[in-house]
């Protein structure tokens, strides 16, 4: 069965706290070559059937209404897999 994945992140010119503490924790373990770090959500749907356009339009509801605070954060992408968990054409790539 084929897997939808929406990666949600919080929006950028809002402080991450989480992010802000694993940017810590790098470098305290000497880590100096990362310069940021943004944590963010991620979230499989398994469909029966086939994905098409309808599939993927309640996946963007979801997304939207769901899966995502918008005064907080941005769904920034939405990926089909397929059964072997590669990227399908159907729907891959980040949303504006």
């Amino acid at each position: 069965m084929p897997k939808i994945v929406v990666d949600v992140m919080p929006k950028a010119e809002l402080l991450d706290p989480q992010g802000k503490a694993v940017a810590g924790a790098l470098t305290r373990l000497g880590k100096t070559e990362f310069t940021g770090v943004r944590v963010g959500k991620r979230f499989e749907l398994t469909v029966d059937g086939d994905v098409d356009a309808a599939v993927l339009a309640d996946v963007r509801e979801i997304a939207d209404e769901l899966l995502s605070n918008s005064v907080i954060e941005d769904v920034v992408n939405i990926t089909v897999l397929d059964e072997a968990g590669a990227h399908s054409a159907a729907a891959s790539g980040a949303l504006a």
